[in-house]
């Protein structure tokens, strides 16, 4: 069995359900855990928390072995509602709590202010209902901002986009400075970086696939990734490149292809750092 790595008390390798409706959800995650995977990934807003429960319950891995994360969409940010909406999510999610609870995104436009919403948040996380709490497409300002509304309370994690062709530095480094670790979203560029030549070149050094590279790559830089499929065959590919080891000279060349080509830039998104 190889042993998993870890980063912050996270598995580094998780299971993303973004986009995986329904009976998608649960194929996958029953799919990803029998491939020895044991960290989870949903949120409120995929709709799919309570596919995902079904999926943790039908793998027969207790719960207490998996590392379940989920968001908490804006539209739960306004007064006294962070704390409902996340007991409605452990409710799909049959279980007490959960491991790690993510502010999903900034307030659009600041709907909400900062100051209100993560103070219901350190709310929940003081009554128990989360074992860590992190953010999600939180910029450099924001998560400075965040730290100081949260005082003794760590952020576990910041969730960002993050793949070879957009490597997302300024976060990144920030985030190093502050001893967060980094959760890499979308690590293929949701498929746009399947057929690289360089990330293929490198892949059959080793046997493996580009896309497998490209994994390897994020978590040589230290980042937790949740790549996700909805086939099998791609799923288990996924989480094997958890063995594979980059040289130092292989890890330059895929730094080289940023582009910063953003996949998730939507109008609710924060003005990002560059």
């Amino acid at each position: 069995m190889h042993s998993e790595p870890m980063v912050a008390g996270i598995p580094q390798m998780g299971y993303g359900t973004w986009n995986r409706p329904g009976d998608e959800a649960y194929h996958g995650v029953v799919w990803a855990i029998e491939a020895g995977c044991r960290h989870i990934d949903t949120a409120q807003d995929y709709g799919n928390e309570q596919d995902v429960a079904r999926g943790i319950r039908d793998s027969g891995v207790p719960r207490k072995d998996i590392f379940l994360t989920t968001k908490v969409r804006p539209e739960n940010f306004g007064p006294g509602q962070v704390m409902p909406s996340v007991r409605e999510s452990l409710d799909k999610l049959q279980t007490e709590k959960v491991d790690l609870l993510l502010l999903h995104w900034p307030s659009p436009q600041n709907k909400y202010p900062l100051e209100d919403y993560v103070g219901q948040f350190a709310e929940v996380y003081d009554a128990g209902l989360a074992e860590r709490i992190g953010v999600s497409n939180f910029t450099k300002a924001l998560l400075d901002r965040t730290i100081a509304l949260l005082g003794e309370r760590k952020i576990t994690t910041n969730q960002v986009e993050c793949h070879a062709y957009m490597q997302n530095r300024p976060i990144v480094e920030h985030c190093g400075r502050l001893g967060i670790p980094v959760t890499a979203y979308s690590p293929l560029a949701r498929g746009r970086i399947l057929g690289d030549p360089v990330l293929e070149r490198i892949g059959k050094a080793h046997g493996v696939t580009g896309a497998q590279a490209a994994l390897a790559f994020l978590m040589a830089k230290g980042m937790i990734v949740i790549p996700s499929s909805g086939k099998k065959e791609r799923i288990v590919a996924n989480f094997e490149a958890r063995k594979l080891q980059l040289a130092p000279a292989e890890v330059a060349e895929i730094e080289a292809l940023d582009r910063g080509m953003r996949v998730v830039n939507g109008a609710w998104c924060p003005v990002w750092d560059v």
